[in-house]
């Protein structure tokens, strides 16, 4: 496969003005310098359209690195050609289980015709139990090596071509968050464990917590961050350096939020120069937690709907925390009943 030809298309149609523009204006969001209510970047043009990449499935770029740079950087180059406000980024793309493997789960590969990432099966409360004891996961972990090898190859493509390099971001991969990593270790049973064996929970999230720590730190390694204040993740920038997942706080009472969520998260944000926390479905019943993690500055989410959108307006952007990567419809309706987001939503039209 041929992936210098399509490196440099990219190359060719990445224009440094429209970059450097769309970049000051996600900057000043960050910095709360947004003037409008809220904040919609755009590119001011959009490059020639490009030669037809070949179209690469996520299982095929599992196991074949040409075949995930040009998964990831197919991305980038629509990117360009669009007018579109998303920042231009990849990442080592393997999926949700990356931390979760080295515990001992098993990879669950999704058919081919979804075309989505994997997933893995969980080892179970004894096995995850043993953990307790002994030393922490290896960081050269196989699955880990997949990820760090694809890091590696990004940074190749950065120093061969200096438009890429300096215009392509490679975000940190998929390390989810302590609960969500437990729970994928665990099993759904892990809820029921938070009531029975509290002790037991804490002890497994904080060597989570620690393996954590060490793989963000080999990866950072590989692909330091491009600057000490802000970072992309899924073409959106943040300010900090981490994007945490919390999507197992839907089904927990804000009580256990707090006690079993909170302390893991903070220890990510201190040690990484914060960042920001994403959620899925409903979380307004713990998003007046937000205020009480130092480092926290953003937060993405999805199904709107779902929630109390009032309750969390005033627990984020009321707070000056960020709505990063918003539905846009969603903003829009709630902009036009008169309420004020403040410059801190951030939506893509």
């Amino acid at each position: 496969m041929e992936l210098d030809r399509y490196l440099e298309d990219l190359e060719s149609r990445i224009d440094p003005a429209v970059e450097d523009d769309l970049i000051d204006q996600w900057r000043n969001y960050c910095a709360g310098k947004c003037r409008d209510d809220i904040f919609v970047p755009h590119r001011k043009k959009a490059a020639a359209k490009p030669i037809d990449w070949p179209a690469t499935s996520v299982n095929a770029a599992l196991d074949d690195f040409d075949k995930m740079m040009l998964n990831q950087l197919g991305g980038v180059s629509g990117l360009v050609s669009s007018t579109t406000g998303f920042m231009l980024n990849v990442r080592s793309n393997y999926g949700v289980p990356i931390l979760a493997m080295p515990f001992g789960c098993e990879l669950f590969m999704m058919a081919d015709e979804l075309n989505t990432l994997p997933n893995c099966h969980p080892i179970g409360p004894e096995k995850a139990r043993a953990w307790l004891e002994g030393s922490l996961p290896s960081v050269d972990h196989p699955y880990l090596q997949k990820v760090w090898e694809a890091g590696r190859r990004f940074m190749q493509i950065k120093r061969q071509y200096p438009k890429i390099g300096k215009y392509v971001f490679v975000y940190h991969p998929d390390f989810q968050g302590p609960m969500d990593i437990l729970e994928l270790i665990w099993g759904s049973e892990i809820f029921l464990a938070l009531v029975d064996e509290p002790q037991v929970i804490h002890a497994l999230l904080q060597r989570i917590t620690d393996f954590y720590t060490a793989c963000m730190r080999r990866w950072l390694s590989i692909v330091p961050n491009f600057d000490p204040q802000v970072s992309c993740h899924w073409a959106l920038m943040i300010p900090g350096q981490i994007m945490l997942r919390d999507d197992s706080a839907m089904n927990l009472s804000p009580q256990y939020v707090e006690e079993f969520v909170l302390p893991y998260d903070q220890q990510l944000l201190n040690t990484f120069g914060g960042g920001a926390i994403h959620a899925c479905g409903r979380l307004d019943h713990w998003t007046h937690l937000l205020s009480h993690l130092s480092g926290a500055k953003a937060l993405n989410m999805s199904q709107p709907h779902l929630n109390n959108m009032e309750k969390v307006l005033r627990d984020t952007v009321d707070q000056g925390i960020l709505l990063v990567g918003f539905d846009a419809p969603a903003a829009r309706s709630l902009q036009a009943t008169g309420r004020k987001l403040h410059g801190k939503v951030m939506i893509i039209e």
